[in-house]
């Protein structure tokens, strides 16, 4: 798109989103933001492009967040930016990697498509940590260019919903200090960050270093910390007189964190913490409150909490008509926090109510006289061991990654190039610690006394080959009275470590071949090429197994490398005062090791007409080739009846049965899938009348299917898949020739599904400049409005067809609002800044499926939309100290009902920020 800055006016325009603290950018006309005003005549973003030519209006949509949005978003990574943006789905935040191994990623999702379809890029190159913008120092990051077509033909493969291109801030001079800290009015989610910088030149100008570093620490939202907000303790379904509704502090009714005793004589008692018991507080008769009741989200994190530090240098140094560089990234995020306790374990609602002896030495006397009185040898217990077995996650992720490479030009600047190697490593640990030993837990829990003495069991025995001298004994009753040697021997720690590394190198050539009557026909053409590997294995803890709930799978080997060469090439059709057109083409061929080679192409045009309208369209075939996990899960290879649910016509065939003994069923990756294909148009335009300066108008149409995309569906799915119709379904499953009985089924993934989404972009901006009504000064107002509609977001595995367009319920895969915008507003002179936001988020159904063919079936299906205010403010104290605060969510808007964390909603509530920057 076009980012020429030819005049005063122009940059007014093409900055219209430089909105300070909440500032957005601009989705669907030229390049935007706040180094639109600063960078030369003859410099063009084009994210969705490799042709940089000035007045070239790119046919994709193309969007850019500037410096000053970046700097002043008072956001803890690139991600939470992002997620601002209508287009963008929070699919992996902190609200929502409660209960999983997300926490400490920070991926995009554009347009709800999956992380999987959205390509970032770090100054056009792929990086290790892909898709991962934790690894990322915001405060060395210049601008944020963003394509929301697909863009393939110019990337390469993972661009089907888009493309977010990193460019850092390579001509940084001087150093910079600056901190933050938030925190909501409750006195939780706390975050801290602190940041600096270096640069200068060198050799006459002809060199330049720089270097910086970022530190964030994000404490989260603990267990128990949000009463009074929808969803953070324990809403679910349940049933209100006869209704099935959405409710707050839905609870399981025979649970309890101290022990309930749920047989004989001490039925519905619970323990106190020193032994003595009393009568339980469980919920009401629809499953609702109690003081002592619980359920499984009692214990987990709200927002999951993290720690990132990040370093980023670069050296370059020009050499008569070229430049050569090296830079270096150094990333590491860490999670260590309460996870979830074992809800599998003997006692809780996965593992079954425990029998406990009557004799338990643990127990009290009193409690022992009770039960030998009323001639009881043992009773049932139910209990949650939030003390005990309280898992923990921990991960450690770390990037390192180096390139070098070259630019410059020749033919008196006629022709340019380019060309970059890159190598990058990351290397990752995770683990449960706190997991449940299955044989030392159940040989603990039996306890006995001996001796005068309480020990296990098992070493009171007469056989000596039964014992275990590092067995203890485990008090279960009341909460926090077991010892920790007893903790050490009944739980162990299981986890795995991944290395994955990512060797690159591509070449550019760019140039005008020749000229026709409206212009200079420009040509880019390149070669790409990438090395992928990873390799896991388990740790001392996994590999000796014997866990309670195991959780890692078996490790996993392999790689794959791709040779790709491009061409790009932009037509002039007609160029006089009041008509303008372009036709621009674009094709890449990528050669796999793993699948062979595949095409895609996009050809698009635009036509501006009067300077004043631009109208664009643009269509492509785009790829999403499968990655390591895809392809190389290890398999496992299952025997067992599986229900067939294709007997139709088979019964009468002799010897034919539908539930067979003996199934062979494969599950895993699968080194036979191939690139996942879709298929894009955009059509749109905007509107800049000449008669109102600054003032503009956008609308963009866009239609995305993929095809053949990858997903996993169980045996007897497969079956029933196959019965529906669904050919690819059907190539997974063989029968006996003879009988047509089941005989074996490859569940593991396959190019079985399809995705299909459809929607508008929208967008209004206007700048005023005060001069123009206050006849001086250098202060400028700001507005903006943003807006997307989701008229579908199909996914369809071949077995179920599920449009989630208007799903806004947590538990929905994929669901997304059907309208989602905001509106900011902003002030900025000198000395001062202000500004305001408004973040609109539609509702609909909680999960539309939960509505039945005579009425809903959940009552409370409907949920409302949500508007969100936020102020800031910033002030300049000196030319080299600025300080700043902002508050989000003023009128504490609560969550709609939410049982795990919502990726669309606010949960943290009102939230403060202060902070500040210094710059010499």
């Amino acid at each position: 798109m076009n980012r020429s800055k030819m005049t005063i006016r122009a940059a007014l325009i093409t900055s219209a989103g430089m909105a300070l603290a909440v500032a957005m950018p601009a989705w669907a006309q030229p390049a935007q933001g706040d180094d639109a005003a600063q960078t030369p005549d003859n410099e063009i973003v084009v994210t969705g492009s490799r042709i940089d030519r000035a007045g070239f209006d790119q046919p994709t949509p193309t969007a850019v967040i500037g410096d000053t949005e970046l700097r002043q978003s008072s956001a803890s990574n690139l991600q939470q930016v992002l997620n601002d943006q209508p287009q963008v789905r929070a699919t992996v935040i902190g609200a929502t990697t409660v209960g999983n191994t997300g926490s400490g990623t920070a991926p995009v999702d554009l347009r709800g498509l999956g992380i999987d379809r959205t390509l970032t890029l770090i100054d056009g190159r792929r990086f290790v940590g892909q898709n991962n913008l934790n690894f990322v120092p915001t405060s060395m990051v210049k601008r944020l260019e963003v394509v929301t077509g697909g863009a393939s033909a110019a990337w390469g493969s993972g661009a089907v919903a888009g493309v977010v291109n990193i460019i850092m801030n390579t001509d940084l001079t001087g150093f910079s200090l600056g901190a933050e800290s938030g925190i909501s009015d409750r006195g939780d989610g706390q975050r801290y960050q602190f940041e600096g910088s270096w640069g200068t030149k060198f050799a006459d100008g002809r060199g330049h270093f720089m270097i910086g570093a970022e530190y964030v620490e994000d404490k989260g939202l603990p267990p128990g910390s949000r009463l009074d907000r929808h969803g953070v303790r324990g809403a679910d379904i349940t049933v209100i007189n006869g209704n099935v509704m959405l409710a707050d502090d839905v609870n399981i009714p025979i649970r309890s964190h101290t022990g309930l005793i749920l047989s004989g004589v001490l039925a519905g008692q619970t323990f106190n913490n020193d032994g003595t018991l009393r009568a339980y507080r469980g919920p009401d008769a629809n499953g609702i409150g109690g003081a002592d009741a619980s359920n499984l989200y009692d214990d987990i994190y709200l927002a999951a909490p993290f720690k990132r530090l990040n370093a980023y240098a670069r050296l370059s140094y020009d050499i008569g008509g070229a430049t050569i560089w090296a830079d270096a990234t150094y990333g590491k995020t860490k999670s260590n926090y309460n996870f979830f306790p074992d809800f599998t374990a003997p006692g809780d609602v996965g593992g079954g109510l425990l029998t406990v002896s009557a004799t338990n030495p643990y127990l009290s006397q009193t409690v022992r006289n009770q039960l030998a009185a009323a001639g009881e040898t043992s009773f049932l217990l139910s209990r949650a061991y939030r003390d005990v077995l309280n898992f923990r996650f921990a991960s450690d992720r770390e990037l390192k990654e180096g390139a070098i490479g070259i630019k410059g030009s020749f033919g008196g600047g006629k022709w340019q190039y380019s060309a970059h190697y890159s190598h990058g490593e990351l290397d990752e640990y995770s683990a449960l610690l706190n997991s449940r030993l299955a044989v030392n837990f159940n040989n603990a829990l039996d306890a006995v006394l001996s001796g005068g003495q309480i020990v296990c069991a098992i070493n009171a025995d007469a056989d000596p080959s039964n014992n275990d001298a590092a067995c203890r004994p485990l008090n279960i009753f009341g909460e926090g009275n077991a010892s920790a040697d007893a903790v050490n021997y009944v739980t162990g720690t299981q986890g795995g470590y991944s290395k994955g590394t990512l060797d690159s190198l591509g070449a550019k050539l760019q140039g005008d071949l020749f000229s026709l009557w409206a212009g200079p026909v420009t040509a880019a053409v390149g070669v790409e090429a990438r090395w992928e590997k990873m390799k896991s294995r388990l740790d001392a803890g996994a590999t000796a197994g014997g866990f309670g709930l195991p959780v890692y799978v078996a490790p996993l080997s392999g790689g794959f490398n791709v040779k790709e060469a491009f061409a790009e090439i932009v037509v002039p059709l007609f160029d006089a005062d009041a008509f303008k057109a372009d036709l621009n083409g674009a094709a890449r061929y990528s050669d796999y090791s793993t699948s062979g080679g595949i095409w895609s192409w996009k050809v698009g045009g635009t036509v501006r007409l009067f300077n004043d309208l631009l109208l664009r369209a643009t269509r492509s075939r785009d790829i999403r080739s499968p990655n390591i996990a895809d392809l190389y899960n290890e398999t496992s290879i299952n025997i067992g009846p599986q229900v067939d649910q294709d007997s139709a016509g088979r019964t009468g065939i002799p010897g034919y049965t539908s539930t067979p003994s003996q199934v062979t069923t494969f599950s895993g990756g699968n080194v036979n899938l191939k690139p996942e294909i879709g298929s894009t148009l955009t059509i749109g335009g905007s509107y800049s009348p000449s008669f109102a300066r600054g003032l503009q108008f956008s609308v963009d149409y866009y239609d995305v299917k993929i095809d053949g995309a990858i997903a996993t569906l169980s045996a007897s799915d497969l079956t029933a898949a196959c019965a529906l119709g669904s050919q690819a379904a059907c190539n997974q499953i063989i029968r006996d020739p003879v009988t047509q009985t089941l005989r074996t089924v490859y569940s593991n993934a396959q190019n079985i599904a399809q995705f299909a989404t459809s929607g508008f972009d929208f967008e209004a901006s206007y700048v005023l400049p005060m001069k123009q009504i206050a006849g001086a000064g250098p202060a400028t107002l700001r507005f903006r409005a943003l807006a997307t509609y989701v008229k579908k977001l199909v996914y369809d595995n071949g077995l179920t067809r599920n449009d989630a367009a208007g799903d806004v319920g947590d538990g929905v895969a994929l669901g997304l609002p059907k309208w989602r915008g905001t509106f900011s507003a902003s002030y900025q002179d000198d000395v001062l800044g202000f500004d305001a936001r408004v973040r609109y988020v539609g509702g609909g159904k909680f999960n539309h499926l939960l509505n039945g063919v005579d009425g809903p079936l959940l009552a409370n299906n409907d949920i409302s939309a949500r508007v969100y205010l936020d102020l800031g403010a910033q002030y300049k104290v000196t030319d080299n100290f600025t300080f700043y605060t902002k508050v989000n969510n003023v009128f504490d808007r609560k969550l709609p009902f939410s049982t795990t964390g919502s990726p669309h909603y606010d949960t943290l509530g009102r939230y403060f920020t202060v902070g500040a920057n210094v710059k010499f």
